[in-house]
């Protein structure tokens, strides 16, 4: 299969070895007992962990120049192609750009490109053949290894020398936008956490942060006096069934959507009861997640009860269960869970209906720029990898 090309590229592309058109380097670890082989530190040294980092502009740890000449370390040039060797998980075959000289520890290899090879255009196609660098690595495939025979002889296919730049720059230019929106996606985060803690009560504290001319004291209440809380119910339980038209039932046990659970909804399903307009809802959710469904109310893990609530008494709960505040109300063993009792004398607090909607409105606007922002990460992410399965053979 050969990959769509950019006008006017007319060169047949050509399967080499790696070898023959690159210099393969591994590195080396100087000796963990020699203090001087590590002090001063004058020379950047690269662990295999930190080739997560796929740009390396600097490294966690140095040597110094007498561990480097004691050691099988060697000077990997700027630009090259590093390749994780070994490494827990998924750290194998990993690949990254180095922007700096630097050296690395054995477990990771520098790849040196030729006039021959464009070192983006490497990077990318490496980064494509991730899986089948993983296959040919030696060992059991899980515990295995690459090493520099395997490496050097590993096929590798070349277009043009111009065709190559335009690939690798193209691609580069997609991995820089995405790892602009996920800075922004993670500063968004930041920012709606940041929040959480100021404009709600914090240990007692009152909200630090308030909209103009709101300067009334909150009143602190029961979670059971300021809404009503819904025991989850088994659709096995006589009363699984209710006569109140709408009522929202939540299934805390059971297993029927326990592997359609989603990061922000419990689950898009819901299976109508003998009742109209009756909803029950399975949730499988750690302790004290939270969610909302379509009819206003927020479901609170391991799923045990339906809360009717706001947007504003939403986020007062997320904030609290950010803040780790359920842990102290877990009970059970092989079913950790919040009890009926615990949940609805849970303390919170509650200010005049205006304060409270302007909260709620600003949260619920934060979180839908989080949501797009989520959205356009993975829209680039689905093109990059697109253009990975089409501009290589």
């Amino acid at each position: 299969m050969f990959p769509t090309q950019f006008t006017g590229a007319s060169f047949t592309w050509e399967q080499v070895k790696l070898g023959d058109v690159a210099e393969i380097t591994p590195g080396g670890t100087p000796s963990k007992n020699i203090s001087d082989y590590w002090y001063p530190k004058e020379i950047p040294w690269l662990s295999s962990g930190e080739i997560n980092k796929e740009i390396i502009f600097s490294t966690n740890d140095m040597i110094s120049k007498k561990g480097f000449n004691n050691s099988s370390a060697k000077w990997i040039n700027q630009n090259s192609v590093l390749i994780a060797l070994a490494g827990q998980g998924k750290t194998r075959g990993k690949v990254a750009i180095n922007r700096i000289p630097l050296t690395t520890n054995q477990s990771i290899a520098g790849i040196d490109p030729s006039d021959e090879i464009y070192y983006k255009f490497l990077y990318h196609q490496l980064t494509k053949d991730y899986l089948k660098l993983r296959l040919i690595s030696s060992g059991d495939g899980s515990r295995g290894g690459l090493n520099k025979k395997l490496l050097n002889d590993y096929a590798v296919n070349l277009s043009g020398i111009d065709e190559q730049h335009k690939i690798g720059v193209l691609l580069s230019h997609i991995d820089n936008t995405l790892q602009l929106h996920e800075d922004h996606l993670q500063f968004l985060h930041s920012f709606k956490s940041f929040l959480l803690q100021k404009m709600f009560f914090d240990n007692d504290i009152p909200p630090l942060l308030r909209f103009n001319k709101f300067t009334e004291k909150w009143n602190q209440c029961k979670l059971n006096d300021h809404t009503i809380v819904t025991m989850g119910q088994s659709p096995n339980s006589k009363n699984y069934t209710n006569n109140q038209t709408g009522k929202i039932l939540v299934q805390g046990n059971a297993d029927l959507y326990k592997n359609k659970i989603l990061k922000r909804v419990f689950t898009t399903e819901v299976t109508k009861t003998a009742v109209k307009n009756d909803i029950l809802i399975s949730v499988r959710a750690p302790v004290g997640d939270i969610a909302r469904n379509q009819y206003e109310s927020v479901v609170i893990g391991r799923g045990i009860a339906s809360i009717k609530g706001n947007d504003f008494l939403y986020y007062q709960l997320e904030k609290m269960k950010n803040n780790g505040f359920w842990n102290k109300y877990i009970a059970g063993s092989t079913f950790e869970s919040i009890t009926g009792k615990d949940l609805k004398n849970t303390k919170i607090y509650t200010t005049n209906s205006d304060e409270e909607r302007k909260i709620g409105n600003i949260f619920s606007s934060l979180t839908k720029i989080i949501q797009l922002q989520e959205h356009k990460i993975d829209s680039l992410k689905k093109l990059k990898q697109f253009l990975l399965q089409n501009m290589f053979i």
